[in-house]
Protein backbone atom coordinates (compact mmCIF):
# COMPACT_ATOMS: atom_id res chain seq x y z
CA UNK A 1 0.00 0.00 0.00
CA UNK A 2 1.39 3.39 -1.01
CA UNK A 3 1.85 5.84 1.87
CA UNK A 4 -0.09 9.07 2.32
CA UNK A 5 1.45 11.93 0.36
CA UNK A 6 3.12 9.63 -2.17
CA UNK A 7 1.14 11.08 -5.09
CA UNK A 8 2.54 14.16 -6.84
CA UNK A 9 -0.85 15.87 -6.86
CA UNK A 10 0.37 18.86 -8.91
CA UNK A 11 1.66 16.60 -11.67
CA UNK A 12 -1.48 14.47 -11.67
CA UNK A 13 -3.78 17.50 -11.86
CA UNK A 14 -1.66 19.18 -14.55
CA UNK A 15 -1.82 16.10 -16.75
CA UNK A 16 -5.56 15.61 -16.13
CA UNK A 17 -6.41 19.27 -16.79
CA UNK A 18 -4.20 19.39 -19.90
CA UNK A 19 -6.08 16.41 -21.34
CA UNK A 20 -9.43 18.13 -20.59
CA UNK A 21 -8.42 21.59 -21.85
CA UNK A 22 -6.68 20.44 -25.03
CA UNK A 23 -3.56 21.67 -26.82
CA UNK A 24 -4.67 25.32 -27.10
CA UNK A 25 -4.27 25.77 -23.32
CA UNK A 26 -0.96 25.61 -21.44
CA UNK A 27 -1.23 23.89 -18.04
CA UNK A 28 1.80 24.10 -15.77
CA UNK A 29 3.05 24.58 -12.22
CA UNK A 30 4.97 27.82 -12.78
CA UNK A 31 4.60 30.83 -15.04
CA UNK A 32 7.56 32.44 -16.75
CA UNK A 33 8.52 35.57 -18.66
CA UNK A 34 6.91 34.22 -21.84
CA UNK A 35 3.41 34.20 -20.32
CA UNK A 36 1.91 36.72 -22.76
CA UNK A 37 2.86 34.48 -25.68
CA UNK A 38 1.31 31.40 -24.03
CA UNK A 39 -2.23 32.49 -23.25
CA UNK A 40 -4.37 30.93 -22.02
CA UNK A 41 -2.24 29.45 -19.26
CA UNK A 42 -3.50 27.52 -16.24
CA UNK A 43 -1.21 27.41 -13.21
CA UNK A 44 -1.66 24.58 -10.68
CA UNK A 45 0.06 24.87 -7.29
CA UNK A 46 -0.32 22.82 -4.16
CA UNK A 47 -0.53 25.26 -1.27
CA UNK A 48 1.32 24.86 2.05
CA UNK A 49 -1.88 23.89 3.87
CA UNK A 50 -4.28 20.99 4.17
CA UNK A 51 -3.50 17.76 5.95
CA UNK A 52 -3.88 14.00 5.95
CA UNK A 53 -5.27 11.16 8.05
CA UNK A 54 -1.81 9.70 8.70
CA UNK A 55 -2.65 6.56 6.77
CA UNK A 56 -3.73 7.13 3.14
CA UNK A 57 -6.06 10.10 2.78
CA UNK A 58 -4.48 13.35 1.58
CA UNK A 59 -6.48 16.58 2.08
CA UNK A 60 -4.71 19.04 -0.18
CA UNK A 61 -5.38 22.70 -0.87
CA UNK A 62 -4.61 23.53 -4.47
CA UNK A 63 -4.56 26.97 -6.08
CA UNK A 64 -5.54 27.12 -9.74
CA UNK A 65 -5.01 30.40 -11.57
CA UNK A 66 -6.14 31.09 -15.13
CA UNK A 67 -4.30 33.73 -17.18
CA UNK A 68 -6.04 34.93 -20.34
CA UNK A 69 -6.30 37.93 -22.67
CA UNK A 70 -9.56 39.25 -21.19
CA UNK A 71 -11.42 39.05 -17.90
CA UNK A 72 -14.39 37.33 -19.59
CA UNK A 73 -12.21 34.64 -21.19
CA UNK A 74 -10.36 34.01 -17.92
CA UNK A 75 -13.65 33.72 -16.00
CA UNK A 76 -15.07 31.36 -18.62
CA UNK A 77 -12.07 28.99 -18.54
CA UNK A 78 -11.91 29.08 -14.73
CA UNK A 79 -15.60 28.16 -14.64
CA UNK A 80 -15.01 25.24 -16.99
CA UNK A 81 -12.17 24.01 -14.81
CA UNK A 82 -14.35 24.27 -11.70
CA UNK A 83 -17.05 22.22 -13.43
CA UNK A 84 -14.57 19.56 -14.53
CA UNK A 85 -13.10 19.23 -11.03
CA UNK A 86 -16.43 19.15 -9.19
CA UNK A 87 -18.30 16.86 -11.57
CA UNK A 88 -15.75 14.76 -13.46
CA UNK A 89 -12.64 14.42 -11.28
CA UNK A 90 -14.61 13.88 -8.05
CA UNK A 91 -15.19 10.16 -7.63
CA UNK A 92 -12.76 9.20 -10.40
CA UNK A 93 -9.24 7.85 -10.60
CA UNK A 94 -6.13 8.40 -12.62
CA UNK A 95 -3.11 6.12 -12.90
CA UNK A 96 -1.76 7.68 -9.68
CA UNK A 97 -4.68 8.69 -7.47
CA UNK A 98 -8.27 8.09 -6.49
CA UNK A 99 -10.22 11.33 -5.98
CA UNK A 100 -12.97 11.83 -3.46
CA UNK A 101 -14.41 15.06 -2.11
CA UNK A 102 -13.52 18.20 -4.08
CA UNK A 103 -14.74 21.67 -3.13
CA UNK A 104 -13.86 25.20 -4.21
CA UNK A 105 -13.37 27.75 -1.48
CA UNK A 106 -13.17 30.43 -2.66
CA UNK A 107 -14.61 29.71 -6.11
CA UNK A 108 -13.12 31.42 -9.18
CA UNK A 109 -12.75 35.17 -8.82
CA UNK A 110 -10.73 37.92 -10.45
CA UNK A 111 -7.34 38.36 -8.78
CA UNK A 112 -4.95 41.24 -9.29
CA UNK A 113 -2.01 40.91 -11.64
CA UNK A 114 0.62 43.52 -12.48
CA UNK A 115 0.66 42.94 -16.23
CA UNK A 116 -2.18 44.85 -17.93
CA UNK A 117 -1.83 42.70 -21.06
CA UNK A 118 -3.65 39.82 -19.41
CA UNK A 119 -6.19 38.97 -16.72
CA UNK A 120 -5.98 36.48 -13.85
CA UNK A 121 -8.81 34.51 -12.29
CA UNK A 122 -8.09 32.11 -9.45
CA UNK A 123 -9.73 29.62 -7.14
CA UNK A 124 -8.66 27.41 -4.27
CA UNK A 125 -9.75 23.78 -4.18
CA UNK A 126 -9.78 21.34 -1.31
CA UNK A 127 -9.06 17.94 -2.83
CA UNK A 128 -9.28 14.63 -0.99
CA UNK A 129 -7.31 11.86 -2.64
CA UNK A 130 -5.34 8.72 -1.94
CA UNK A 131 -2.84 6.67 -3.94
CA UNK A 132 -4.13 3.95 -6.25
CA UNK A 133 -3.74 0.60 -4.50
Amino acid sequence: MAPVGSVDLELDLIEWLQAKAGPSVVVRDEVDNNLLAELPTVQVQRLPAGGDDGIRLDRALVGIDVYHRTRALALELAGQIRGWLLTELRGSRTDRAVYGRIASSPPPAVRPYENTGLRRVGATYQIYSHPVS
